[in-house]
C-alpha cells in the first residue's frame, strides 16, 4: 500500500459517506474532529440523470490480474440506478458468465456538491461493483473502481442515440496478453451500412514484438436497449471479440470479452480528421515491459510539414528528467487506410518510432519498436490555454509503484487560486494487497511556465497534510489538462509512474458542457512479475 497514506494511522484519513445529502467528508483517525467540507461546485444527485457509458481499466486486488469493466447505467436523478448492463472481465475469474454483458438489476449513487460521489452497481453475476466518480458536468466525468475487488481508472459519459455505424473510424486499445505481458494496439477501419469492415488496418505491440500494418476484417453491430453490440476485429495474428458501447456518433467504448487477451479502449470517428493537425499538440503516453521497465512521458510538440519538434518530460521507472528533453520526429505515410502514418523519432525516450492515426479523439499514438509498449494520444492545443484561478476541476490519475508493488488509482476535486489548489482526493491502492480505500484532504502549490508561457505547469501536493505526489500538467484547452506524475525514487511515495487528466467543472451552470474526449491513457503496465518471451513464443 501507499507508504505515505496508509503506513501510520495518526496520519491517515478514512472515507466516510455522510448519511445526509451523500457528501464525502474526511476525518482524521487521530482525533476524529478534522472534517474538511468539499468545495461547492453546484452538483447534486440530480446531476446524474439519464443513461451513461462508463469504463474502468486496471487490476484486481487478489493476484493483480487484469480487470476491465465497461457498461451502461441508468440513473434516475434522485440516487437510484434503475437499469443498465455491465461487463466485468477479470483474468482471475475461472468461470466468467456468458455473455460478459450482464443486466444491472439495481443500485444506488450519491453525488456531493463538489461533483465527487459513489456509484454502486448490482448484478446477479458480478455482485456489487462500486465506482468513485467526479463529475465535470452533467454529461461527463472521471471514475475509478472503488471497492475491495480491485482498482482501475476510466470515464463516464452521457449516452446519445446512435442508429448508424457506417463510416471511417480509428481506435486505440491496451491491456495485458494471456502471458501477463503488456499489449497495445491501434488501427483504423471503415464500416458499411451493414456493419461490415470494408477496409482496415491494425498495429499491435505485444511486449515489444510488433505486428505492424496487418490487414483488418470484421464487423460491428449496435446493441438493443442498454446492452452492448458485438465487435470482431480479425488480423492474420489476432482474431478478437469485443463488446461495443456507443457514447455518441463519434465515440465508442470497447472491451475484449473472449479472454484471449485483456484489451480495452476507445473508437473514434475519423470524419473530418484525416490528417495530422498542424500546430502545437499536448500529449501523454504510458507503458513499459514488465515491472522493471515502467515509463510515462508527456509534453508538447509542434507538427509542420512532415516534422514533429517537441519537448518531453520523462518518468522512467522513477528516473525523472529535471527539465524537458528536446526531440524531433519525421512522419511518413504508412498506407492509405485511416491516414496511418509512421513517425521516426530522434532523442525521444523511450520510443524510436510511432504509428499514429488521426481521429476526433486526438492523434492516437502507439510505440512500434522493441524498446517498450507505450500508447497514448496527442491533442491540438488551443492558443493561450492555461490553468486559471478561482475554478473547480475534477482529476483522475492512474499510476504504478514498482518499488512497493501496487497500482494506485485516484479521483480528486480541487479549487484553484493563482498559486495553489485545495480539495479532496480519493485513493485506491488496494491492488497492493492492502484493500486500501481512502479519502483525504488534498492541497498543492503550482507554478506555470512563463518564459515562454506554454500552458505547462508543475504541482507539488499534500494529502492529509503530508507530502504526497508531484506532477507536471499540460493545457490542451482552458477546460482540459493532461498530467504526468513525476515522483522519483527519493520522493515521498517512491518511484511512482502515472498519467491522468483533469477537467474544468461546470456543475453550477446547471447545463451539460460540451463533452471533451478525456485523455485517459489505457493501462499497459502490469503489476505482477515480468515475463520475457521471444517472438516465436508469441501468437
Amino acid at each position: 500500500m501507499n507508504s505515505l497514506v496508509s503506513s501510520k494511522c495518526a496520519r491517515r484519513l478514512f472515507m466516510a459517506l455522510a448519511a445526509i445529502s451523500g457528501i464525502f467528508l474526511t476525518a482524521s483517525c487521530g482525533n476524529g474532529s478534522n472534517f474538511t467540507p468539499p468545495n461547492n461546485q453546484g452538483f447534486s444527485n440530480s446531476s446524474l440523470n439519464g443513461t451513461y457509458v462508463f469504463s474502468s481499466q486496471g487490476f484486481d486486488s487478489t493476484v493483480g490480474a487484469p480487470l476491465n469493466i465497461a457498461g451502461t447505467l441508468v440513473a434516475n436523478g434522485t440516487g437510484s440506478i434503475t437499469g443498465g448492463t455491465i461487463d466485468v472481465v477479470d483474468a482471475a475469474n475461472a468461470n466468467p458468465p456468458t455473455p460478459a454483458g450482464q443486466a444491472i438489476t439495481g443500485g444506488t449513487y450519491s453525488i456531493g456538491s463538489d461533483g465527487r460521489g459513489l456509484i454502486n452497481l448490482v448484478s446477479s453475476a458480478y455482485g456489487t461493483v462500486s465506482l468513485d466518480v467526479v463529475l465535470s458536468s452533467t454529461s461527463q466525468g472521471l471514475v475509478t473502481e472503488f471497492d475491495n475487488f480491485g482498482g482501475g481508472s476510466g470515464t463516464i459519459d452521457l449516452q446519445a442515440v446512435v442508429s448508424d455505424l457506417a463510416g471511417p473510424y480509428a481506435f486505440s486499445l491496451a491491456g495485458t496478453d494471456s502471458q501477463d505481458d503488456p499489449i497495445a494496439a491501434a488501427g483504423a477501419f471503415t464500416l458499411n451500412a451493414g456493419g461490415s469492415i470494408t477496409e482496415g488496418v491494425e498495429d499491435f505491440n505485444d511486449s515489444g514484438i510488433n505486428y505492424a500494418g496487418q490487414a483488418l476484417t470484421g464487423a460491428a453491430t449496435l446493441g438493443t436497449g442498454t446492452a452492448p453490440g458485438p465487435l470482431t476485429l480479425t488480423t492474420a495474428s489476432f482474431a478478437l471479440s469485443y463488446d461495443l458501447y456507443p457514447i455518441d456518433t463519434t465515440h465508442f467504448k470497447v472491451i475484449e470479452t473472449d479472454y484471449a487477451n485483456y484489451l480495452a479502449g476507445d473508437i473514434f470517428t475519423q470524419t473530418g480528421f484525416s490528417t495530422i493537425p498542424a500546430g502545437t499538440l499536448a500529449f501523454t503516453m504510458l507503458g513499459g515491459i514488465g515491472t522493471s521497465n515502467t515509463i510515462a512521458n508527456g509534453g508538447y510538440m509542434t507538427f509542420s510539414g512532415n516534422t514533429f519538434t517537441g519537448n518531453e518530460d520523462v518518468n522512467a521507472n522513477g528516473n525523472v528528467s529535471t527539465s524537458p528533453v528536446p526531440f524531433t520526429g519525421s512522419a511518413a505515410a504508412g498506407g492509405s487506410i485511416g491516414s496511418r502514418s509512421l513517425v521516426s523519432l530522434t532523442a525521444f525516450v523511450p520510443a524510436t518510432s510511432w504509428v499514429v492515426y488521426p481521429s476526433s479523439g486526438g492523434l492516437l499514438m502507439l510505440e512500434n519498436d522493441d524498446q517498450a509498449v507505450t500508447n497514448g494520444a496527442a491533442y491540438a492545443q488551443t492558443s493561450g490555454a492555461a490553468l486559471a484561478a478561482s475554478q473547480g476541476y475534477g482529476l483522475n490519475l492512474s499510476a504504478f509503484n514498482p518499488t512497493q508493488g501496487y497500482v494506485e488509482d485516484d479521483i480528486a476535486q480541487f479549487d484553484t487560486t493563482s498559486t495553489a489548489f485545495n480539495g479532496i482526493i480519493d485513493i485506491n491502492d488496494n491492488t497492493g494487497g492492502g484493500n486500501s480505500l481512502n479519502s483525504v484532504g488534498l492541497g498543492a502549490t503550482y507554478t506555470l511556465d512563463s518564459s515562454p508561457a506554454t500552458g505547462r505547469g508543475e504541482a507539488v501536493t499534500t494529502a492529509g497534510g503530508d507530502d504526497y505526489i508531484s506532477f507536471t500538467f499540460y493545457a490542451v484547452t482552458n477546460s482540459q489538462f493532461l498530467l504526468l506524475e513525476t515522483d522519483g525514487t527519493t520522493g515521498p511515495v517512491g518511484a511512482q509512474i502515472g498519467t491522468g487528466t483533469f477537467l474544468l467543472q461546470s456543475g453550477s451552470a446547471g447545463v451539460a458542457a460540451a463533452q471533451s474526449h478525456a485523455a485517459i491513457v489505457h493501462q499497459v503496465v502490469h503489476p505482477r512479475a515480468a515475463h520475457t518471451h521471444k517472438a516465436s513464443q508469441k501468437k
